[in-house]
């Protein structure tokens, strides 16, 4: 069985922050981001709205994609997700999120 690996994006609800990150199980890691289930700086600066994610194979091409974005500046972090996202919506929006079901 092949896994899958996310690279994401997630913004505040102004758009003002940005927070990128990476997981095998992005429904379940949304779930802790929107619950305020992880510490740091998602919950500290309410982080929690999906804007962007890719999907890989390989967890090294995941870390290293993840890493070179976190290096970019923001205007190219806006274009990134205005590619695919004009309208910054919650592409998570709708989705039915139990994390204990692992994402199929």
């Amino acid at each position: 069985m092949e896994r899958s690996y996310y690279v994401y994006l997630l913004a505040n609800a102004n758009n003002r922050v940005l927070y990128t990150g990476v997981t095998n199980n992005l429904k379940r890691r949304l779930f802790e981001h929107k619950r305020g289930l992880v510490e740091g700086f998602t919950k500290k600066y309410r982080v929690h709205k999906l804007v962007y994610f890719e999907e890989t194979n390989d967890v090294n091409t995941a870390i290293a994609r993840e890493k070179e974005i976190k290096g970019w500046i923001r205007a190219k972090k806006n274009a990134l997700v205005e590619k695919e996202n004009s309208g910054w919506s919650d592409l998570s929006k709708g989705w039915e999120v139990d994390s204990s079901l692992p994402e199929k």
